[in-house]
């Protein structure tokens, strides 16, 4: 039976030092969880060359759409988690994590099962030409092999930072990452493997991780855990847990959405050196927001707890306590992105036409990242409080109400040019949407 007394420090903790104690872990195995693809970019890019970077800039938004739909269930429970715990309910919450996983495992079904029947006419789809088919091919044959560690993986991180246990999620994320960053050169270079060693190595680093997490069950070592009778979908869980993710899948998957109709105009206006350019700095800049999607993910068991157990003054220091940690810790980022573009253009590639291009580029795509920061913190909060509304607004605002119209309008205008300018037009208008909800709340809470 799972410990109600083990997440009292969630209500009785001062703020900042509360998260910065789940939230670190977390910002710390999320940027090490990009270091994936990032690491894969890198060595594929200096072994094999830009076809290679752009062919696995193509396979990236696939990836995207599983990790999407396994973050939708996982944070969408783990909201439910945390106010259970909240109001000491710890059944309820042992049975959304059953579900949460069960759910998991046949959605990744079913979709690796249409990826391998029609792995071709998908990469055609999301943007592979005649030159990056061979290398998109090869990844993806392998990786989405991997797809039921990547996606088990994701969801367990999410659950297990929902009873503040972030440092356990972070372990399982480092030993992944840094596996993979050991065996990809190894695999690229030591045994020639090229674009293929970049895949095998990715999945047997995936596999190490998600067996890590999963053993935190095996050996009691959660607060949540479950009976193989839980291992179940409950559709009155799953059903609010989808709501809740929902805006969670959005961000996710409007990334995704947003890489395809991104490669697909690049290659219309620009060919696969566009393409390239866009995966370096869109790699780049993933190391950037990683930091902050990981404080605020330590934000959410905090709001979520205390909004359960009705400490609404500490649900509101909290927001702002957030708000503040994640806008300092995107200026750092920044900077070496506004300040130093060349030097992270050089990480990807030795040619140095493509190094000077993709800088202009990276500082145009980044103008207003800093920013962008408030309106991932409030997207979050909503969903920790559990208004799916506001969070379901929030999570379709950059990405769909405005990202896409802009991309789809702004290069019949400006070509290639226009897909950048998106970008920043995006990220200045959706945190002002945030900031209105926001404020909005706060005065709602004020009054209750």
């Amino acid at each position: 039976m799972e410990n109600p007394q083990k997440t009292l420090y969630l209500e009785r903790e001062r703020i900042f030092p509360l998260l910065i104690k789940i939230g670190l872990p977390a910002a710390v195995g999320m940027t090490v969880n990009a270091l994936y693809n990032v690491v894969d970019t890198i060595f594929v890019g200096q072994s094999v060359g830009p076809l290679a970077i752009a062919a696995l800039s193509i396979v990236f938004p696939i990836q995207m759409i599983v990790s999407a739909l396994a973050q939708a269930i996982g944070v969408g429970t783990a909201s439910i988690i945390s106010r259970r715990l909240g109001e000491k309910r710890p059944d309820e919450a042992a049975a959304a994590a059953g579900t949460a996983y069960a759910a998991v495992t046949g959605v990744t079904l079913i979709l690796v099962i249409a990826l391998f029947a029609f792995m071709r006419p998908i990469l055609s789809f999301f943007g592979a030409s005649a030159e990056t088919m061979p290398y998109a091919m090869e990844y993806t044959g392998i990786v989405g092999a991997g797809f039921f560690f990547f996606s088990l993986s994701m969801c367990a991180s999410s659950l297990i930072r929902a009873e503040g246990n972030t440092r356990a999620a972070m372990v399982g994320m480092v030993i992944g990452a840094l596996l993979n960053v050991v065996l990809d050169p190894l695999f690229i270079f030591g045994f020639g493997m090229g674009v293929k060693g970049a895949a095998i190595a990715t999945v047997i680093s995936q596999i190490a991780s998600c067996a890590y997490l999963f053993s935190l069950y095996a050996r009691g070592k959660v607060v949540v855990s479950f009976r193989r009778a839980q291992l179940r979908i409950r559709g009155d869980i799953l059903g609010p847990a989808i709501a809740l993710g929902t805006p969670s899948f959005i961000h996710s998957a409007g990334m995704s959405l947003i890489m395809l109709l991104v490669n697909t105009t690049l290659g219309r206006y620009g060919g696969d050196g566009a393409i390239t350019t866009y995966g370096m700095v869109n790699k780049l800049n993933s190391l950037v927001i990683m930091p902050v999607l990981g404080i605020v993910q330590g934000f959410q068991p905090i709001a979520g707890y205390n909004y359960g157990a009705k400490r609404y003054d500490r649900v509101k220091a909290s927001l702002r306590t957030t708000l503040a940690t994640a806008f300092g810790l995107s200026l750092a980022g920044y900077a070496f992105m506004m300040l130093l573009p060349r030097v992270g253009m050089s990480f990807f590639t030795r040619d140095p036409v493509l190094i000077e291009s993709s800088a202009r580029v990276l500082r145009i795509v980044v103008m207003f990242v800093p920013v962008a920061s408030i309106q991932i913190t409030g997207s979050t909060y909503f969903q920790a409080i559990g208004k799916s509304a506001e969070a379901l607004v929030l999570g379709m605002s950059r990405q769909f109400l405005l990202l896409v119209p802009f991309i789809l309008i702004l290069p019949r205008f400006f070509g290639v040019e226009g897909v950048w300018m998106a970008y920043p037009l995006a990220d200045i208008i959706a945190t002002s949407i945030t900031l209105v909800l926001l404020l909005r709340d706060m005065r709602k809470m004020k009054m209750a």
